[in-house]
């Protein structure tokens, strides 16, 4: 592994200060399971992409951590831990798709210490992004292996430029609960909707979301949902221990009667962003959720364009997306 710099700092002001400084030479972690333990450990460069110089612990900042929940929503830390939030009475209460998705995360061991701003940002797991010898596009190459290799793991939706999927559970979830993220930098905080905080690569393809060089995701907040609101998680993975989606769905939503009144369909593991199913939801809009539910999943297919070996996903999204809001009934 490369040497570098590391610093502590105890306020969110000295750490954008020192991503200000520092600029692109510098990193922030929060767990550092991925940073550390795999890009660096891992020599994943590019010239887009260089290893940092400088890493920036968030971790030692005490105003990050910690979860609120009241009568707005729930005000979870960007370095809570994701055990903590799995084991949180209020958020397993009132916001149990997101205990559900982040208790699906790696192993208990990297849940004790992966923080939520580390899911949420962390990079790729496209082994042509992973792999040494693969100058792609994302990092600042002129080439996305996936098109002409093996892709089974890879987009079906939104992919262009580069096919990567995002990595992250949670991310996936707080989309689906229509959740926002606060950013802090030198000149101050603002808010940002999870509809608007991830790009894909035909808007930044070196970069997954919003986050300027000088920035760092300090909270999350959770709207409290309406009385009655259904929720349901599901997450399907080569291996049930330790994985990555194949494909996760996230669903909450709520019923006038047993008609579908007002919610999101969230889906992970098929798009370079945690991916908002609105031709799902437009299809239930109104509609009786128990017989339209199976017709509504298989919009799904309007929107999907697989590549060469990864078509089978586009089945699991369907019958997930059913699979989901069903089980979401109860």
């Amino acid at each position: 592994m490369k040497s570098f710099e590391l610093y502590e700092p105890t306020t969110v002001q000295q750490a954008v200060g020192l991503l200000n400084q520092f600029g692109a030479t510098v990193k922030v972690i929060g767990g550092g399971s991925d940073q550390i333990g795999g890009i660096m450990k891992d020599w994943v460069q590019g010239k887009g992409m260089p290893l940092p110089v400088q890493v920036v612990d968030l971790t030692t900042i005490p105003d990050l951590k910690g979860i609120t929940v009241g009568s707005d929503g729930a005000h979870i830390g960007a370095t809570t831990t994701l055990t903590e939030i799995i084991e949180h009475k209020d958020l397993q209460q009132t916001f149990p798709l997101l205990t559900q998705a982040a208790l699906s995360v790696a192993s208990p061991l990297i849940r004790n210490f992966g923080t939520l701003g580390g899911n949420i940002n962390q990079r790729p797991r496209c082994w042509f992004f992973r792999g040494e010898n693969f100058a792609c596009y994302k990092k600042g190459g002129d080439f996305c292996y996936a098109v002409t290799g093996d892709n089974r793991y890879h987009a079906i939706i939104g992919g262009e430029l580069c096919y990567i999927v995002h990595p992250s559970d949670t991310a996936t979830a707080l989309l689906a609960l229509n959740a926002q993220a606060k950013v802090s930098s030198p000149s101050g905080d603002r808010t940002v909707p999870f509809d608007q905080y991830f790009h894909g690569p035909r808007e930044d393809v070196l970069t997954e979301n919003v986050l300027k060089a000088n920035e760092v995701l300090t909270e999350v907040f959770i709207p409290t949902p309406t009385a009655g609101t259904k929720m349901a998680w599901t997450k399907l993975k080569d291996r049930q221990v330790y994985d990555f989606a194949v494909v996760a769905v996230a669903a909450a939503f709520t019923l006038d009667g047993g008609n579908w009144k007002d919610g999101r369909v969230a889906l992970g593991g098929v798009a370079p962003v945690p991916y908002r199913a609105q031709v799902v939801e437009d299809a239930l809009k109104g509609k009786d959720v128990k017989t339209t539910v199976k017709q509504a999943a298989a919009q799904i297919r309007t929107v999907a364009r697989p590549m060469s070996l990864n078509a089978y996903k586009v089945d699991i999204a369907q019958g997930l997306v059913e699979r989901t809001v069903l089980q979401a009934l109860g």
